[in-house]
């Protein structure tokens, strides 16, 4: 009988899961923070909804000489704590959908880490992999020439995501250069040569594997006694790894899109960036045993990273986690329904808007450095991003403890709590 009521719970939750799109799976945890937080209705509506949303057709000659029309966004939630920031999105699942719940997910990661900005995306429904530097080149001046018009210092910023990185970045500061003057401090994740921020390109991963060490601390565990799979092996993934076996972790598997390797001993992470840096894929690896990206999610190991598209981890799966500890270094890489089973079963989960975190807040960095004309060492980007993660880490332990809750609801708790309080002194409602 209970396994009966088991199969219909899970059978529930997947039809339930199946009706949201991405926004509305990160708006439920948004309703349910503004619901412990006894919100009012308007302040709700402001929290919940988009202040703008700029769809663009997007031309591009391509190589062959034949003329391809994309599709382009730029999404802007909510800009009551500050200028909106938000990277560019480069990718064939990149519809406005998706966006629009990528820019909510900025504006409360940017009031966690108390970071004076609103949340804003971008995204162009486009698979890079098969385009070439000029075609890619055409289409970001393209993108920028589209949304220009909305961008700013003190309005919007964007910064590399998936699919960008850079050098895209160096493309959309020239083209909105070119109409508005030079303005370095218009993208964030540019090359150090054009005033990119030391340390930038490793944040992400850096403040993941942050967020790695001090959980294990909070458990009284050596990272050493520590197995980590790592599910994507991009600039996220590759980095965590990097940063994470430099502070002890054994990393015994990660995966790409091609697929995923294994190795119970742990994995050499250095001979594995040889190869990839040759293969274009960690697939093939000599030292590790081929695996699916499914085989990995579902690996015996301490903690699982999902460090590539958003939720993989599901009402379908979750049961099947076998890790105590999910770390999410995706963007939103477990639906709500996968969220609940995964609590269910006492498994942590360290939220995407704490654990990504460190990309934005050395974008900040980077912000401040452009407008101060003044650039940091990179020792004093990586002690100043050690000391913002750490401290907001604490913060979101502090209040789950307090209140009692799971570490996201503490984390959209504080987040919302934060921008509600900004939309109030506003005088918005």
């Amino acid at each position: 009988m209970a396994t009966h009521q088991a199969n219909r719970a899970a059978i529930a939750a997947e039809v339930h899961e199946e009706r949201l799109s991405p926004s509305q799976s990160v708006l439920e945890s948004v309703l349910e923070s503004a619901g412990r937080l006894q919100l009012n209705a308007d302040v709700v509506g402001l929290l919940s909804t988009c202040w703008r949303e700029v769809r663009a057709q997007l031309p591009v000659r391509m190589d062959d000489r034949k003329l391809h029309i994309f599709e382009g966004y730029r999404v802007q939630h909510n800009g009551a704590r500050g200028p909106y920031k938000g990277g560019v999105r480069f990718h064939p699942r990149a519809d406005l959908d998706e966006v629009r719940a990528l820019a909510m997910l900025m504006t409360y990661k940017c009031a966690l880490m108390d970071l004076p900005f609103g949340g804003a995306k971008g995204g162009v429904m486009c698979d890079p992999a098969r385009m070439s530097n000029t075609e890619l080149n055409r289409l970001t001046r393209t993108y920028t020439q589209h949304i220009g018009s909305i961008l700013g210092v003190a309005r919007d910023i964007p910064a590399p995501d998936m699919g960008t990185n850079a050098q895209t970045m160096a493309w959309m500061m020239d083209a909105y250069g070119q109409k508005y003057g030079y303005t370095p401090g218009i993208v964030t994740g540019k090359p150090v040569e054009l005033g990119g921020s030391y340390g930038r390109e490793q944040a992400t991963g850096r403040g993941v594997a942050t967020c790695m060490r001090e959980y294990a601390r909070s458990e009284g565990v050596s990272p050493s006694e520590i197995r980590v799979a790592i599910q994507g092996y991009g600039n996220v993934g590759s980095w965590t790894a990097r940063i994470a076996g430099g502070m002890g972790f054994k990393v015994l598997a990660v995966s790409d899109v091609k697929g995923g390797i294994f190795n119970p001993d742990g994995l050499n992470i250095t001979d594995l960036d040889r190869w990839f840096s040759v293969a274009g894929s960690v697939a093939g690896f000599s030292g590790a045993t081929p695996i699916t990206n499914d085989q990995l999610l579902e690996l015996d190991c301490d903690y699982l990273v999902p460090a590539a598209l958003g939720e993989v981890i599901t009402a379908k799966n979750a049961a099947n986690i076998r890790a105590r500890v999910v770390v999410e270094a995706a963007n939103h890489p477990v639906t709500p329904s996968g969220d609940r089973i995964l609590g269910q079963r006492n498994v942590t989960v360290l939220p995407d808007i704490l654990v990504n975190s460190g990309g934005v807040t050395v974008s900040y960095f980077e912000w401040t450095q452009n407008i101060q004309q003044f650039r940091w060492s990179l020792d004093r980007v990586n002690e100043e991003l050690e000391t913002r993660m750490v401290q907001r880490f604490n913060d979101l332990a502090a209040r789950a403890l307090k209140d009692g809750t799971r570490p996201r609801q503490a984390a959209f708790d504080i987040a919302v709590e934060r921008v509600a309080k900004a939309i109030l002194l506003r005088g918005f409602v």
